[in-house]
């Protein structure tokens, strides 16, 4: 069984510019492309994800000391310490379910697909961590390898139909037809669209508007998002007590977000296509019309402007909640810069207007803040149990994390499993 674990594990760490190529050549060949035109495909699509996610690091290596910075400054102490997804997968995967997840996880995805419960086949293989994770908290509280299992189905099958729902959204926002987006962050965050709704509903609130092309429009060439960037990059670096050099930097650096992430978008995209049609051809041809969506990593979402606008303006917002907020226990640090993957649903349903995305992904990351203090204990004993080696605040006497400690299909799971143990 170890030496399964360990293949599943050293596969995953290959990380998603190798794991995607190889499942989308697999389904350019099933699907009847040609091995020169699968390859392609798969090969663009890496090329592409290796661009996004050096954009990605781009925005965590920055985001991340600036982060800190600003806890720092405010003197926060709390007695729980946001640890981040990297630590919070490896826990996920020091678990025992952790074997039997990416073969159960396929095998529902099949069935879905042959009932038409989904029209979903999702490739994101490398983010099934979210549905072993979901597995590893049920283990912990029950000692049932069953009762885990069954609880990481459900998570991945409320993924799967929030990625239904949210699909032509993608389509039309986010202009990327045939994707849909199942990780598990960011569709924890899907209810926020409800709240959206009801915010355009709302008398004087519905008429507020920030979007790119209003900004644009008002401020000329000073409201691109190349110089949105730089402004929204130079003051997260002000609040972190910089000095100008690094505000400067800070500042460039999330300049060069804006604008590379789109030309990344565009580049899988001409990769994605191809294996698209081609999946609607199969389909039509042995079932009949039907829509096949491709379930791809939430990265793909980060081009639109909006998004990493909203996200650098929450940053100092979750600070500011985490020491306001009473009863709040966690000290938002390791996920911080994960806040545009659990925002792009927000964005997307506020149709790119970042006040009615600010507004609504606050309230968001306030219950994500409750959620985690009170899993907190269960996290922190998960940790333990993995003999993960964490660097842990001297303060602090827990661990959670804003991603999985505070998502919220995951927390509501967790809480009715609960009941019978």
């Amino acid at each position: 069984m170890q030496g399964f674990v360990d293949f599943i594990q050293g596969f995953l760490d290959l990380g998603a510019t190798v794991i995607l190529p190889v499942a989308i050549f697999i389904l350019g060949l099933v699907f009847g492309q040609k091995p020169g035109k699968a390859f392609r495909s798969g090969l663009t699509i890496g090329v592409a994800f290796v661009g996004i996610f050096l954009v990605v690091d781009l925005l965590v290596n920055n985001l991340g000391p600036a982060a800190q910075g600003m806890v720092e400054r405010l003197g926060v102490e709390l007695n729980v310490i946001d640890v981040g997804w990297p630590a919070t997968s490896s826990i996920a995967w020091a678990s025992v379910v952790a074997a039997f997840i990416i073969p159960i996880g396929l095998v529902v995805n099949v069935i879905m697909l042959l009932t038409k419960t989904t029209k979903i086949m999702n490739v994101d293989i490398w983010n099934f961590w979210h549905y072993t994770f979901m597995g590893a908290v049920v283990y912990s509280i029950s000692g049932s390898i069953i009762q885990g299992l069954i609880a990481a189905v459900i998570f991945q099958i409320a993924t799967l139909k929030i990625a239904d729902w949210t699909a032509p959204m993608v389509k039309d926002f986010y202009g990327l037809p045939g994707v849909a987006i199942a990780t598990g962050s960011t569709v924890s965050y899907a209810p926020g669209i409800w709240l959206v709704k009801l915010l355009q509903k709302m008398p004087v609130i519905k008429n507020l508007n920030a979007d790119p092309d209003t900004i644009q429009k008002r401020f000329g060439i000073f409201g691109e998002s190349i110089f949105i960037g730089l402004a929204l990059g130079a003051i997260i670096g002000a609040l972190a007590g910089y000095g100008v050099g690094d505000i400067i930097d800070i500042g460039m650096a999330m300049a060069a977000v804006m604008v590379l992430m789109p030309r990344m978008v565009k580049i899988l995209m001409e990769g994605l296509m191809p294996v698209s049609e081609s999946a609607r051809e199969w389909l039509n041809k042995h079932f009949g019309n039907r829509e096949i969506n491709i379930g791809l990593d939430a990265a793909v979402l980060l081009g639109h402007p909006s998004v990493i606008a909203t996200a650098l303006i929450l940053v100092p917002v979750t600070v500011i909640l985490a020491v306001i907020l009473p009863g709040n226990a966690l000290l938002p640090f390791g996920d911080l810069a994960t806040i545009p993957f659990i925002v792009a649903f927000i964005v997307g349903a506020a149709r790119g207007n970042i006040i009615h995305s600010v507004i609504v992904g606050t309230i968001m990351i306030a219950l994500s803040l409750y959620m985690a203090t009170d899993i907190a204990p269960v996290f922190t004993q998960m940790g333990a149990n993995a003999d993960l080696e964490m660097d842990i605040a001297e303060n602090s006497a827990r661990i959670s994390s804003i991603d999985q400690g505070g998502n919220l299909i995951n927390w509501i799971i967790w809480r009715f499993f609960s009941l019978f143990n």
